[in-house]
């Protein structure tokens, strides 16, 4: 869990990244759209306005743009009291380089802008921007009411007794926040003693905040909202400070514009409260405020409060969790029905309780396995989420309740001296009796069960209430969706004369487990039956194996060749297949080869197999071409009701006294020649698949054979393997048939063992013609 939260923050970062610069793009946007709306301009005319401003005024892009959505004028002048110093700011600027200084702070600043989504976390992100820089030590923004006096719409730095007292602020003389608001002009509160004769201070007490500026913000014509900075250190805001103060205020009119007349988060104003009720409650709980999207779609949430014993994943507690998203502490929760929950709480008004789940806790030092539940509430514009831990007894009676509904069985007792009697829900729902009717009394609980079954549960019952004898007996009843296997396990307990007064037991549904068993009955039959078929057929295919491909035991001598011949059914399925040859010496002298493979196994592929053997045979013998053969097993194939409608064929015919072998081939793997310890394929001429097509081509190729050659007719299933392409299979059988042992060249059945699978393969078919050497020839 430590391992996925860490990736989850390292993806959190990466998406930050990209909204911070989906959002710097918004912000662009909607500064064009503000030009373009004054000055009717196009998009590019507005972006290439926005650069010329931020290049003239010595200014990033970012903070051009935020300064135009404030609608901002120039800054405002300075009191004259302040002219002289704020002029040899401006004077001395370039040569302290105070001016660069700004940039890269205002820089900072504009980027960080991006992300603020409330006055709250505007005031939060000023604090944490200027506070190194300028020594401030709280942030306040008051907002300008209608009616005349201020509202404190955001904070930072201050705690919430104080923010609740000047939370709205009477439109009164000797305000500093109201008065910088009315003359638009900023007020330097530097004095302590000078300024409480003016002003009434904020602070409790006062003496806390030896400083403080306030700054009006324009977000149009008037300014509508007054900045405090407040520092404890006491003296004059040094003339650099005072110029990045207004700055600061200039590119804070964006943002605040940008908020309209929402009002800031409820959430985010009450944080600090909460957090310090949270830190006082034994109990896992966080406060949360919704992180949406440019859409509207929440995608995560903040924490902004936390109860001490709250933790995540990776240690993690308490107020360490505050700031952090909710999904990156608990990744786990996207995945549960309690992210949901929140959701929907969220949008609605009703609150969510989630189902007990089971968690591992350490406590007191000891690992145990706890049940919680999950709640969430809202609470402003956010969310309560809290984790209950269930007490002992609350586990128990769920995991009773679990093992009924995963067992599908609930527990029942009759009383027999007083005729009460209990049945758990899990019962009523077994028998669909509706609780109002009550329970079944236990002598006529055999009237549920079918006709056929109630002898036997009757007189189980009797024994039982009679004689205190327990019982076990399965029975049927009719329901809604038809009949259900039932089964009813008991016993009685007596009082000291031995007499039965109450019955307890259980009551189990097992329609799901005799289903099961019945199906399995069924299939096994089917099995048998089938396994009987395969036996049948296997028997029959072998029979015609030996009727129709009878295997020579010894090579044979054709037309001066010797012929090995091999075959060597598939090792799975039925002992014979489609794959097929001939090796037989014609009327002219002359030797006729034939390998073929007819797609698919059984006795459907043994019948095109011999219709193909015999009829391919019969046509070369009577004067057919190899080409004009192979048309016509193409035709026979095409007009056929045979499944098994597809084959491919090598034909090859040897005249011994020019020892000239002319061949063709349809679909069929290329013949392997070995001459002087060297193996290459023979090119194969064109020829296309048997049954694939009405309008076949086929072209004869010849080869003119040497003393000494070896050649290789097969079929696919010496080189296919169900891992390795084929062309990988046909490299090995080359090197398999030029791999010479003392004895010369493998043999065929050495051959064989070289390339074959031992865990599987299909059909095999092989003849091995070889050529052989003059008697006085030496090798």
């Amino acid at each position: 869990m430590a391992a996925l939260t860490r990736v989850v923050a390292r993806q959190r970062a990466e998406m930050d990244r990209l909204q911070e610069l989906a959002a710097t793009s918004a912000v662009l946007e909607r500064a064009k759209g503000a030009l373009m709306a004054q000055l009717g301009c196009s998009p590019d005319a507005a972006q290439e306005e926005l650069q010329r401003r931020a290049k003239t005024a010595r200014r990033t892009l970012l903070e051009e743009c935020w300064i135009t959505l404030g609608a901002l004028a120039p800054p405002p002048p300075t009191a004259p009291e302040q002219a002289p110093a704020d002029a040899a700011v401006r004077a001395a600027a370039p040569a302290q380089g105070a001016e660069e200084i700004d940039a890269a702070a205002l820089g900072r600043l504009s980027r960080a802008l991006v992300r603020v989504g409330t006055r709250h976390d505007l005031a939060r992100c000023l604090l944490e921007q200027l506070g190194p820089d300028v020594a401030a030590d709280a942030v306040m923004i008051f907002a300008r009411l209608p009616a005349g006096g201020l509202e404190l719409v955001g904070h930072a730095g201050i705690d919430d007794t104080l923010a609740s007292q000047w939370r709205r602020v009477p439109p009164l003389a000797g305000i500093a926040a109201l008065d910088a608001l009315e003359a638009g002009r900023p007020r330097w509160l530097e004095d302590l003693r000078e300024d409480r004769k003016r002003y009434l201070l904020i602070g409790d007490p006062p003496e806390r905040w030896g400083s403080r500026a306030w700054l009006p913000v324009g977000t149009g014509d008037t300014a509508d909202f007054a900045l405090g900075i407040l520092r404890r250190r006491e003296g004059a805001f040094p003339s650099w400070v005072r110029e990045r103060l207004l700055a600061v205020a200039q590119l804070c009119a964006g943002p605040l514009r940008t908020f309209g007349t929402r009002q800031g988060s409820a959430v985010g104003a009450a944080a600090n409260a909460v957090q310090t009720v949270f830190d006082r409650l034994p109990v896992a709980a966080v406060l949360l405020a919704p992180l949406r999207s440019p859409s509207g779609r929440v995608e995560d949430f903040r924490i902004d409060a936390a109860t001490a014993v709250t933790s995540d994943g990776v240690g993690r507690s308490g107020r360490e969790l505050v700031g952090l998203r909710f999904l990156e502490c608990w990744p786990e929760i996207a995945d549960e029905p309690l992210w949901q929950g929140c959701l929907d709480t969220l949008a609605g008004e009703e609150p969510y309780e989630g189902e007990p789940f089971a968690r591992q806790q350490v406590v007191a030092g000891v690992s145990e396995l706890s049940t919680y539940s999950a709640r969430a509430a809202r609470l402003g514009d956010g969310l309560v989420v809290s984790w209950g831990r269930h007490d002992p007894s609350d586990r128990q009676e769920q995991r009773l309740a679990d093992v009924q509904r995963l067992g599908n069985l609930g527990w029942a007792t009759w009383n027999l001296v007083t005729g009460e009697a209990n049945w758990s829900a899990q019962v009523f729902t077994i028998f669909e009796r509706d609780p109002a009717q009550g329970v079944v009394p236990l002598a006529r609980l055999p009237r549920l069960a079918l006709p056929e079954d109630v002898p036997v549960l009757a007189r189980t019952v009797g024994e039982l209430v009679r004689h205190g004898r327990p019982c076990d007996v399965p029975f049927r009843i009719v329901t809604r969706d038809g009949i259900r296997h039932l089964r009813v396990v008991a016993e009685a307990v007596a009082d000291m004369d031995g007499t039965p007064v109450e019955v307890h037991g259980f009551v189990q549904d097992l329609t799901a487990q005799r289903s099961a068993e019945l199906a399995l009955v069924a299939s096994e039959r089917a099995i048998l039956t089938q396994h009987g078929v395969l036996q049948a057929e296997r028997t029959v295919a072998a029979r015609l194996q030996d009727a129709l491909l009878p295997l020579p035991k010894q090579p044979v001598q054709l037309a001066g060749l010797r012929v090995d011949i091999a075959y060597l059914p598939a090792q799975a399925g039925l002992s014979v297949g489609g794959d097929w040859f001939s090796a037989i010496e014609l009327p002219d002298g002359d030797a006729l080869f034939v390998v073929g493979d007819v797609a698919g196994h059984g006795v459907g592929a043994v019948a095109a197999m011999a219709l193909l053997r015999f009829t391919a045979k019969g046509m070369v013998i009577t004067g057919s071409s190899l080409t004009g053969a192979l048309a016509r097993l193409n035709a026979l194939l095409l007009h056929s009701r045979d499944p098994h409608g597809s084959a491919t064929m090598v034909l090859a015919r040897y005249n011994p006294g020019e020892r000239l072998l002319k061949w063709a081939q349809a679909g069929h793997p290329p013949p392997l020649l070995v001459r002087a310890g060297a193996a290459h394929y023979l090119e194969r001429p064109f020829g296309m698949l048997l049954g694939a097509t009405d309008t076949p081509r086929y072209e004869e190729a010849e080869v003119r054979l040497e003393p000494g050659d070896r050649l290789l007719f097969y079929t696919d299933g010496l080189v296919e393997r169900p891992a390795q392409s084929i062309d990988r299979g046909l490299e090995r059988l080359a090197g398999a048939a030029t791999h010479r042992g003392a004895a010369g060249p493998a043999p065929l059945d050495r051959l064989l063992g070289a390339m074959l699978d031992p865990e599987g393969r299909d059909d095999v078919c092989v003849l091995d013609i070889r050529v052989p050497l003059p008697r006085n020839s030496e090798r």
